[in-house]
């Protein structure tokens, strides 16, 4: 009985770690940082596709390429901004960054639909560098099968202090430390 918890606890470990890859939280088990948000009520969803479910392929590569449109509530109080990233695990080359957005104000109660790939957006945000070294949003494009793309949100308590073009990488380190709560939500998309 044991060795089947213990194989299973081992079984686990290694999916959320390679299946659901996020930046660092500031304490605690990760499972105590998703359970801290959902208790505040932090989410993000779109009207568009339901968590789980198919990404219309207007949003894809294989459509107009835009971004969906999201929105979230219950942001930690003292949140001083946002930071948005996209990401497919299921990418042959490992994970593949879709977008990297920051510096968004935390009084936004989402984005909408079609967000330009300016370097800074009028209300403010920063676009940082996605995997095809792009600025903005690059929809699902998977080369073959189903792909999972996750779409995370963290409340910072501060400014990340990065200019326009970062890398996901480059913003895990800025924040490393200042996330209050981060939220996602996910949405399939086949070819």
């Amino acid at each position: 009985m044991w060795f089947a918890a213990a194989v299973c606890a081992m079984a686990l470990s290694a999916c959320s770690s390679s299946a659901l890859p996020a930046l660092p939280a500031t304490s605690g088990s990760s499972t105590e940082k998703a359970e801290r948000d959902v208790a505040m009520g932090f989410q993000i969803e779109s009207d568009v596709f339901e968590p789980g479910g198919p990404i219309p392929s207007k949003f894809s590569c294989d459509g107009q390429d835009v971004s969906p449109p999201l929105t979230w509530s219950g942001v930690p109080q003292g949140t001083s901004s946002l930071a948005l990233v996209m990401e497919d695990p299921d990418a042959p080359a490992g994970i593949w960054v879709h977008w990297v957005l920051y510096n968004i104000p935390a009084n936004l109660k989402g984005l909408p639909e079609g967000v330009p790939a300016e370097e800074e957006l009028a209300n403010g945000s920063l676009s940082g560098l996605n995997s095809w070294r792009r600025r903005g949003y690059g929809g699902p494009c998977p080369p073959a099968g189903t792909h999972r793309y996750y779409f995370r949100l963290y409340a910072l308590d501060g400014s990340p202090g990065l200019q326009a073009g970062a890398t996901k990488e480059r913003l895990s380190e800025a924040i490393q430390g200042h996330i209050l709560g981060q939220t996602e939500i996910m949405g399939t998309y086949s070819r």
